[in-house]
């Protein structure tokens, strides 16, 4: 692009494309350690500054504390107590009726079926969320139990174990 500039990390030295909007004040690139180091150097700049060197100390901060939290009264105390929301509805846990639709339905209605517990534990023991995998790990789990409940011969020669 013609707008991309290019930099040499103050912290490693690799050249990286620095971000248009903080053009001529990125000095260091976006791992980890990069970020860490330029933050401790952000800081180390705005404690050496004459003026901020009694920032947090003495009774002109006593002062400065006292009157902001008389203007915000409970501040640490009402974020801890407010609900949490989470970004989508918990799910519902339906029993699966006809199994022949569930496995041939769509993937987003075979895993509205399952509780999100059963989803996590799913992704857990297969190392995998990909909902195409989950969905076929369930469909499986799903006519194992099946077959165990309903006394099928066929649940033996699926988990391994002897008939």
């Amino acid at each position: 692009m013609a707008n991309e500039v290019q930099s040499k990390c103050l912290c490693c030295g690799e050249i990286f494309t620095v971000d248009v909007r903080n053009r001529g004040r990125q000095k260091y690139c976006s791992t980890q350690r990069c970020r860490a180091a330029g933050k401790a150097a952000r800081q180390q700049r705005w404690q050496r500054k004459s003026e901020n060197q009694d920032y947090f100390r003495g009774p002109w901060n006593v002062e400065r504390v006292r009157k902001w939290r008389s203007r915000h009264p409970g501040y640490w105390r009402t974020h801890r107590r407010r609900k949490r929301f989470a970004l989508q509805d918990a799910l519902i846990a339906q029993p699966a009726e006809n199994t022949k639709d569930t496995a041939a339905g769509t993937l987003q209605d075979a895993l509205h079926l399952q509780g999100p517990i059963l989803i996590g534990l799913i992704a857990q023991l297969t190392d995998s969320t990909l909902q195409d995998s989950i969905a076929a790990t369930t469909r499986a789990l799903l006519q194992l139990g099946q077959d165990i409940l309903s006394g099928g011969k066929n649940h033996g020669q699926q988990t391994g174990a002897a008939p």
